[in-house]
């Protein structure tokens, strides 16, 4: 009787031990990739629901034409549009030699005051490439066109 309830004691023990380590390698790959994930939002979706200014995200959409404005040194501001609403944008660096008005951009960063604060900036790498949430978000806005098949 007693090797039965031993048994059956090491059983439980194994189980509550293996669900612990579990419960532990959740809550640590959760807390190593907090930075690495950052949510996509349309232009459209940032006027609608601002998010918080301590959130880190992706926004995406054309360069609006007629908005790009250099300041001092590496400082740029312009506005990003996906034909349903426009946020204005600062970045301060070095823009992608592809980056253009009129041309699909992706900008991480936070949403501060009305401003995006990008700390990075990608354009297209392509005149056929744009990024599948940018085409997402113009179509949705009725903006996209489709790139010429015989270019």
């Amino acid at each position: 009787m007693a090797l039965k309830s031993l048994k059956k004691q090491r059983r439980i023990q194994v189980i509550a031990l293996a669900t612990l380590a579990l419960v532990i390698s959740t809550v640590l790959i959760g807390y190593a990739m907090r930075d690495g994930i950052n949510f996509f939002r349309s232009p459209s979706q940032v006027v609608a629901e601002p998010p918080a200014p301590t959130e880190v995200f992706r926004i995406g959409g054309l360069v609006e034409e007629g908005s790009i404005v250099r300041g001092q040194g590496e400082a740029v501001s312009f506005r990003v549009t996906d034909g349903g609403a426009t946020v204005p944008v600062v970045y301060t660096g070095v823009l992608p030699d592809l980056f253009n008005e009129n041309e699909g951009m992706v900008g991480t960063g936070r949403f501060v005051d009305g401003v995006f604060q990008a700390q990075e900036i990608l354009a297209r790498h392509d005149e056929e490439y744009m990024p599948a949430e940018v085409v997402d978000a113009l179509k949705e806005q009725g903006v996209y066109k489709e790139p010429d098949a015989g270019s």
